[in-house]
């Protein structure tokens, strides 16, 4: 609880990511808007608080050295820390702010309809993108990673932003989805549930050192466990963190299915009798049309 240090990149990152989101509120109070004060603080506290506890307190500060301290801050920055993030909701703020913007307005547009926003923000790559990051836990690529400078400065700006990358679109409706899609996702969020833990388990099971990496140099505190021990508490805390991630994403998933499904009944029932007949007609005769099995 006593270990902390103030860590220069992640230090821009909170103060660029909060000093654009108070622009947007600034541009919404020019035009008479008023953002609500509990997204705000859903943002600033829980989110950019989140991410400045982690990174600036005792997951960042032995990242180096402890490997369930480098895994345990990897996978709460790729799932809490966005998720936290998302209930300030930035995108829909950003587009009530540059709405008096056409340029900017098709910009954002743009970038959330874009083929990798459309890809990555569904639950259909969520379970692979996580199964591969967790995995490389299991290599010697995860001690060259945590003993380079580069590579720890590298993590506190890119998995924040790929874990957006991969909330967003579930928490702001960013991507239109059909409810066949929609329930495909609901299905394959729960096999997610057994997919990202395998490397935890992985890790906690193996009696030996997968990432190769050697002892920590220099002087240590009288706490710090054996490098199997280190790898066992790894691999405890990755399976732990990567079940309890995906409750609020089946939630997620429910509720846009509940909506989706309420809109597509509202809209049918808005039909007139002859709009609903032709559309049944039209129904009917896109099978008539099939050719025999």
């Amino acid at each position: 609880m006593t270990a902390w240090q103030v860590e220069p990149v992640g230090l821009a990152v909170i103060v660029v990511a909060g000093v654009l989101y108070g622009l947007g509120i600034r541009s919404l109070a020019k035009r008479g808007v008023h953002w609500s004060l509990k997204r705000s603080a859903g943002f600033y506290l829980l989110g950019l608080g989140s991410f400045a506890v982690i990174e600036f307190g005792f997951l960042g500060v032995y990242s180096q050295q402890l490997r369930f301290a480098f895994t345990t801050r990897i996978a709460l920055l790729l799932f809490a820390v966005p998720g936290l993030v998302a209930t300030g909701k930035p995108v829909a703020l950003a587009r009530e702010a540059l709405a008096g913007s056409p340029r900017g307005a098709a910009v954002l547009e743009r970038v959330l309809e874009s083929r990798v926003i459309g890809v990555m923000g569904n639950a259909v790559f969520g379970p692979v993108f996580a199964l591969a990051a967790f995995s490389v836990f299991l290599t010697p690529v995860a001690g060259s990673l945590r003993a380079s400078p580069i590579a720890q400065d590298a993590i506190t700006v890119l998995v924040p932003l790929v874990g957006l990358i991969l909330v967003l679109p579930l928490t702001e409706l960013v991507v239109v989805r059909t409810s066949l899609f929609i329930a495909a996702e609901f299905m394959l969020a729960f096999v997610e549930l057994v997919v990202d833990a395998i490397p935890g388990i992985l890790l906690r099971l193996n009696d030996q050192i997968l990432d190769h990496a050697g002892p920590v140099l220099g002087a240590v505190p009288g706490w710090f466990p054996s490098a199997l021990r280190d790898q066992q508490l790894s691999g405890d805390l990755l399976w732990f963190i990567a079940e309890i991630a995906d409750i609020p994403i089946l939630i997620l998933l429910f509720v846009r299915w509940s909506k989706h499904d309420r809109t597509e009944a509202k809209g049918l029932d808005d039909l007139t009798d002859e709009e609903m007949a032709a559309l049944t007609d039209a129904h009917l005769k896109s099978f008539d049309r099939r050719p025999p099995a």
